[in-house]
């Protein structure tokens, strides 16, 4: 067997210029496909941020001209450089930034609890409203009763009953995204393709296997749809709790900073709680994304 110089070995070229036409034409196109997909990432990761920019800037000057359309004081009434003048500069922003990190997780938490456990017991009864539908004409009626009823109105019984307890906080939460959830997914469970359905039990699947293989997957933009307006409602739910249950997070301390006429405070919670709305949302929209094309590539 003949061996190759190592003279020659260093001279080869390795960007296909020496390779055979057909390997040349395969390393070439490689190549072009690998930099199509970096531009394409590229572009779209710039659209984004140009879109994040926008959105920014729209929202902060809707803020300046509320205040100044309204003529509210600047004693009540904080703009943007006040708000970043309190997490960031003077001597009190070090623990500024601190009590609304805090704060925030205690908010982060009841909104979680509430949505986790707002969604489950929604599930469960579409679910449940599917497979029995006499079930439905039972205790949808009720359903909407409760949901006309204040939340505010109810929150003293589920303390009296429950203590200013996580267990509180988690029901009251909870109400609040029961309902948009029930009512997507029990609508998107009934308006799965009839064909997608007869087709399945032709085969012999049964109730349970039916509901897993065909009607889940086919509710799950609507359960998302229903998630993306549940996760902001969920923090004002912990909000409403922390007012008036547990007196911690960044609800209590609302009312506190207004009280004790620290606006600067006040406006910033604020502004967290949106920030947080917003990060909920998008949260919630990327998981959508991963969930819903895990499902199509197994429908595929």
């Amino acid at each position: 067997m003949s061996s190759i110089p190592g003279e020659e070995l260093g001279s080869l070229e390795v960007d296909g210029a020496d390779l055979p036409p057909a390997l040349a034409a395969g390393h070439a196109g490689r190549e072009g496909a690998g930099d199509s997909a970096l531009r394409r990432a590229a572009v779209a990761s710039a659209l984004a941020l140009g879109r994040g920019v926008v959105t920014l800037v729209v929202v902060l000057a809707a803020w300046i001209l509320f205040l100044k359309a309204f003529h509210i004081s600047s004693f009540v009434g904080k703009g943007p450089l006040d708000v970043w003048r309190y997490l960031t500069s003077g001597s009190d922003a070090a623990a500024n930034r601190s009590e609304l990190l805090s704060e925030s997780g205690y908010t982060l938490r009841d909104a979680f609890l509430g949505l986790a456990g707002g969604t489950v017991a929604a599930l469960a009864c579409a679910v449940a409203f599917n497979v029995w539908r006499g079930t439905s004409a039972a205790f949808m009626p009720i359903a909407m009763v409760l949901r006309s009823v204040p939340l505010v109105a109810l929150t003293p019984l589920i303390v009296a009953v429950f203590g200013r307890t996580l267990v509180a906080v988690t029901v009251i939460t909870g109400i609040v995204t029961f309902f948009p959830t029930l009512v997507y997914v029990t609508l998107a469970l009934r308006r799965t393709p009839v064909e997608s359905l007869e087709l399945c039990r032709a085969y012999g699947g049964s109730t349970a296997k039916t509901l897993w293989k065909v009607q889940v997957p086919s509710a799950l933009p609507s359960l998302f749809a229903s998630l993306r307006i549940a996760a902001p409602l969920s923090l004002v739910g912990a909000l409403l709790a922390e007012w008036l249950a547990t007196g911690q997070g960044l609800g209590w301390n609302m009312i506190e900073a207004a009280t004790e006429s620290d606006y600067n405070g006040l406006w910033t919670r604020v502004v967290v709680v949106t920030a947080l709305s917003a990060l909920l949302y998008k949260v919630i929209g990327a998981a959508e994304q991963k969930v819903l094309a895990r499902f199509g590539a197994l429908g595929r």
